[in-house]
């Protein structure tokens, strides 16, 4: 049986160390919200997008069918559970995504969704730890850390939507939505993430991902047919 797959990308953040509202910067001829957008659209469903409170009119006239629109909370788990509270009871697969990256590919959101209708309770993409990683008090090395075992980790990511709402329950935080599902118990599963997935941080990261942007290996979302579950 087909599983409603709804995707909420955060876009809440008010970008005080970026200098701007950098989800809704022109990235090559399109914000960096759309772009997020245009890449789960494929694969799911339905889409909540997810802004600061006095952009909901704007952002909502500017969306296409299947989206619709909703303010964000005080940081990014509480603009979560704003995004998650619009999703249709229905839904078996809710993908929370980062609308700071705007280059992940429709291949990207299905790999994560393909994990969790596999069996996963909630699956990630990660990149390999290609630096040598140390942790430090203060000043201090105190302990060299085998990268091996580690990696680095990307939006989207996909969860069975039982489980996720189950995570969000009491209003916790956390830096990902996966590492709510960890501390309680829940599997998640590790996908292959994509070099060209780069969080946009700081005002020097638009220039990479706009020569990215002209790369012809980066995939278009428009060749991609949507996933089932």
């Amino acid at each position: 049986m087909s599983a409603a797959i709804w995707t909420i990308v955060v876009a809440g953040g008010s970008g005080e160390r970026f200098g701007a509202a950098k989800q809704f910067v022109e990235l090559a001829g399109r914000s960096v919200l759309t772009r997020a957008v245009d890449a789960a659209r494929p694969s799911s469903t339905g889409i909540i997008v997810v802004v600061p409170a006095a952009t909901v009119a704007e952002v909502n006239a500017a969306s296409g069918v299947g989206v619709v629109v909703v303010p964000g909370g005080a940081t990014r788990a509480a603009s979560v559970r704003a995004g998650l509270a619009a999703v249709p009871a229905d839904a078996g697969i809710v993908v929370v995504h980062d609308a700071a990256r705007p280059l992940a590919s429709p291949s990207l959101f299905r790999a994560v969704i393909e994990a969790v209708a596999r069996g996963a309770d909630g699956a990630i993409p990660g990149v390999a730890v290609a630096d040598t990683i140390k942790r430090v008090e203060g000043t201090q090395v105190v302990a060299t850390l085998d990268r091996s075992e580690l990696v680095a980790v990307q939006t989207p990511q996909a969860f069975r939507a039982d489980v996720l709402r189950r995570a969000h329950a009491g209003e916790p935080e956390a830096t990902d939505d996966a590492g709510l599902l960890e501390r309680i118990g829940f599997v998640v599963a590790v996908v292959p993430g994509e070099s060209r997935n780069i969080k946009l941080t700081s005002v020097g990261d638009l220039a990479l991902l706009a020569f990215l942007c002209d790369d012809p290996g980066v995939e278009k979302s428009s060749s991609d047919e949507p996933v089932r579950a």
